[in-house]
């Protein structure tokens, strides 16, 4: 029998232990609102029935090469067209990573990766789980049965937004180095929202917090592996471009049931196609080459690093090219889509107009930007 490995100075954030499992099974299959999960996953199979298969369930394992499994597949049957990924042959099924990945679908990023990552017959990664999202015990317990574990999202206070970074990178160190657990984050704190996917250095910094004494060795041990996942028709789209509206103007404050309803809606919304690319791993040897800068510098330089693997390796599709000659009134990508494809993005872009308390002119602009910016990345 398999021995798990328990400490308590972590309690607070980790997923559920495989001994947790059982009751977070009989939690979720008794929940109120199970029956709306069932009817999505398990459509026209009785409801008890889908009911005591999830109550049965003794692994994190059996949940999701299973149940998550079919959710997956759900998806990707209902609102993707083609779902393709790459890179795996770059890594070692042994081995274990920290994956960072650009961040555009709440849920749907890391969720594809595991699918992807399954089918491959790799273990499946922890992932981080923004404490805004613990939304009720339903949700909380989906999501520590699917290994993710708890990120504060930080304060006003200094002290306890350094405890709380240290915190974390001490956990990603010893899921990677002592469970031997590839670990999922995003390269910042919350979705791009513009189509600039940019690496937070703060993130950089916090990897390092664990291993004060040497930057090198801090990085190299966590074995990073840039991610890029790119979505042909961007999830929540419009939802983004009136928040980037709304930002303009004032704070930008939440609305309640907001983070559940981006959820929901990238979903069912369609998406055509969807790539993931597993870039190449930051090599020791690309870290030794900033060993000469400042801390902050190296933070700064190894974030660049990653950025430019994810932009290069982001798959182009001819929405962004579309959005990028219409942005700029141009018609430099012509040859990169058709009058029809031009029709269909045309049209998406003018359900903008129904938003006729915005200034209409700008809502577009903002649209244009989330497709049209990684082409700029690009160049």
């Amino acid at each position: 029998m398999t021995t798990i490995l328990k400490n308590p100075k972590f309690d607070d954030i980790r997923p559920y232990y495989e001994d947790e499992i059982p009751d977070a099974m009989q939690r979720i299959a008794n929940s109120p609102s199970f029956p709306i999960i069932a009817s999505y996953v398990y459509p026209g199979e009785p409801l008890e029935q889908v009911r005591q298969r999830i109550a049965s369930y003794r692994t994190v394992r059996d949940f999701q090469t299973e149940t998550m499994s079919m959710m997956n597949k759900r998806v990707i049957e209902q609102s993707i067209s083609e779902f393709s990924c790459s890179g795996i042959e770059r890594l070692d099924r042994n081995a274990s990573y920290l994956y960072v990945s650009n961040h555009r679908d709440i849920v749907l990023d890391s969720s594809l990766l595991q699918y992807f990552l399954d089918l491959s017959g790799f273990d499946t990664t922890e992932i981080t789980f923004g404490a805004n999202l613990m939304m009720s015990q339903l949700i909380v317990d989906i999501g520590k049965c699917n290994k993710m574990f708890k990120v504060a999202r930080p304060g006003g206070n200094i002290k306890d937004f350094y405890r709380g970074s240290l915190h974390l990178s001490e956990y990603i160190r010893y899921a990677i180095r002592e469970k031997h657990q590839s670990v999922w984050i995003a390269q910042r704190n919350g979705r791009t929202k513009d189509g600039n996917d940019a690496t937070d250095q703060g993130i950089i910094k916090m990897f390092c917090m664990s291993e004060p004494s040497d930057k090198i060795r801090a990085l190299d041990d966590l074995h990073i592996v840039p991610v890029s996942i790119s979505y042909e028709w961007e999830s929540c789209d419009i939802l983004k471009t009136l928040e980037l509206y709304e930002s303009q103007y004032a704070k930008y404050t939440k609305k309640p049931g907001e983070d559940l309803n981006s959820i929901l809606t990238g979903f069912l919304q369609y998406k055509g196609r969807v790539h993931i690319e597993l870039c190449r791993p930051i090599a020791r040897e690309e870290l030794e080459a900033y060993k000469g800068l400042t801390n902050n510098e190296y933070h700064k330089a190894v974030a660049s690093l990653i950025d430019r693997r994810i932009n290069s390796a982001y798959r182009l599709y001819p929405n962004n090219y579309i959005a990028h000659d219409l942005r700029y009134g141009s018609t430099t990508y012509s040859d990169y889509y058709t009058d029809e494809q031009r029709e269909r993005f045309v049209n998406q872009l003018n359900k903008l107009e129904q938003y006729d308390t915005c200034d209409i002119d700008q809502l577009k602009d903002i649209f244009l930007g989330i497709y049209a910016n990684p082409v700029c990345n690009r160049s």
